[in-house]
């Protein structure tokens, strides 16, 4: 077993990003963050790109910081779900990348259920239906920019364009691929039918990989640049929950897990694809993790809902901390008012806070006023939420799931865990915060034969990075206003 070991994780967030260093003992995992940066999305005319350009300039500064540490063995490329650069005949990436909060793809859903119909679409690739997967965007580019695909020889998903910068490969991998409903569900490769069906360009997609998978180099014009060694490139998670999963400190196979940031995404590993009725009726989204498991698992809006609310507060001069809107929130009334957190007009950037409450207003509940009163509806919400998906997975899985593991950035909001266990009358066990970064690192340390298997990972994490629990706490309240929740649920698809 190798000890003192180091690998170079790069994880990209959809408002952040960073190079974090891990180390590997032999027993336990040591991260360090050598570099982080801002993720901002540009808005040219109509349409929101990300600006990958600097991205990759600062995938540059984090391997020149990385020299001072020593030697390090391998790196990985963990990103957000569905986005991708086109690639054109001469190498080159022929405009940034559209963010998947762009509007090119409003209404695209429906033009592709009237060549393949919504059912046989989620039968063939197991996808929830989110009108920014990979398929809708390709879908959007064939009628909208047709002239522009006829450039294009590569797509490539956003840690395979990362990866094709630095050494020059091109591929695609697995887990990243299986975001954006083209794969196959039950044979974890591309539908090759569906992509005919809905006359899409076969030649742009790139040969699938499996994580854990060495993809090559750093290129000689990279070294020279930075002055660094050649370093290996391993395929990790390229899909960042997919990495989080890794990271989940379970003691067994059998547990419910919430990758909280931006968005939660809850769900539970399986070794098949769940494409029944329910599954369908509920939305649910079969997706590919790591050792041939599938991520079975919902979207749910998460932390945006926050993150955007604060952002309105700071354009009206309110320099609001994320602690001052937790403190706020548990001072104000409990259950005053209740959201669907995936109602599509909080989908997109601007004034949350005046969004939620025309949601109250129009379902004639009491409207919230105070940052407090939004913070603590958006909270309770989400909380609700998960105990609805928590339900629905039981049901459609047959088993009972007595805690909940939430990893990632949300568990740092100790409030939203507590809400959690409440609502769900589940245990919570919260931790660790930096699940993608530590998958992606475990990842490479399996590849390397240092850790013996994704078992043995989750025992090292979980004895490197101690959790947090939560019990729950006055659980009758929590039911009652989970039947009011339901009502407004159910009014809403009355409608």
């Amino acid at each position: 077993m190798a000890i003192n070991q180091q690998v170079l994780a790069f994880d990209f967030g959809a408002s952040s990003g960073r190079a974090m260093l891990g180390r590997f003992n032999g027993q336990t995992i040591e991260l360090e963050e050598i570099h982080r940066f801002s993720n901002d999305p540009v808005r040219v005319g109509s349409t929101l790109y990300w600006d990958v350009l600097r991205l990759f300039f600062e995938i540059k500064q984090g391997l020149i910081k990385a020299k001072t540490y020593g030697v390090i063995e391998s790196l990985g490329i963990d990103t957000w779900g569905v986005d991708f650069g086109l690639i054109d005949h001469e190498g080159r990436l022929l405009e940034n990348p559209v963010h998947y909060r762009d509007t090119r793809t409003l209404g695209v859903m429906d033009q592709v259920f009237s060549v393949v119909p919504r059912r046989e679409l989620y039968n063939r690739t197991g996808i929830q239906f989110m009108n920014f997967n990979t398929l809708f965007q390709l879908y959007a580019l064939k009628m909208q920019r047709p002239d522009l695909l006829e450039r294009v020889s590569a797509l490539l998903l956003m840690p395979d364009l990362f990866i094709y910068l630095l050494t020059g490969v091109r591929q695609s991998e697995y887990t990243m691929a299986s975001t954006g409903q083209l794969l196959d569900a039950k044979t974890g490769r591309w539908d090759e039918s569906l992509i005919k069906k809905l006359d899409l360009p076969r030649a742009i997609l790139q040969p699938l990989v499996t994580p854990g998978q060495a993809v090559g180099s750093l290129s000689a014009t990279i070294c020279d640049e930075l002055g660094v060694l050649p370093l290996q490139v391993i395929a990790v998670g390229g899909h960042d929950t997919a990495s989080a999963v890794v990271a989940v400190p379970a003691e067994t196979n059998d547990f419910v897990y919430i990758s909280s940031g931006t968005w939660s995404l809850m769900g539970i590993e399986t070794k098949e694809p769940i494409l029944n009725d329910l599954a369908y009726d509920y939305q649910f989204t079969n997706e590919g993790g790591y050792d041939q498991t599938i991520r079975f698992l919902k979207n749910i809006m998460g932390l945006w809902l926050i993150q955007e609310s604060r952002r309105q507060w700071q354009r009206e001069g309110q320099m609001v901390s994320f602690a001052d809107m937790e403190k706020a929130a548990l001072a104000s009334e409990p259950f005053k008012c209740l959201i669907d957190p995936d109602n599509a007009i909080l989908s997109t950037p601007g004034d949350m806070p005046g969004r939620i409450r025309d949601l109250c207003r129009t379902s004639g509940q009491p409207i919230p006023e105070t940052t407090g009163e939004v913070v603590r509806c958006i909270y309770e919400s989400l909380a609700l939420k998960y105990r609805q998906t928590k339900e629905q997975i039981e049901t459609m899985s047959g088993r009972t799931f007595p805690a909940i593991h939430v990893v990632g950035g949300g568990t740092k909001d100790g409030l939203l865990s507590q809400f959690t266990a409440d609502a769900t009358g589940s245990r919570v066990i919260a931790g660790p915060i930096e699940a993608t970064a530590l998958g992606n690192i475990a990842v490479q340390l399996i590849a390397a034969g240092s850790i013996k298997n994704l078992a043995h990972a989750r025992q090292i994490i979980a004895a490197s990075f101690p959790c947090l629990i939560y019990e729950p706490t006055n659980t009758h309240a929590w039911d009652l206003a989970y039947l009011r929740f339901q009502d407004l649920l159910n009014t809403r698809s009355a409608e």
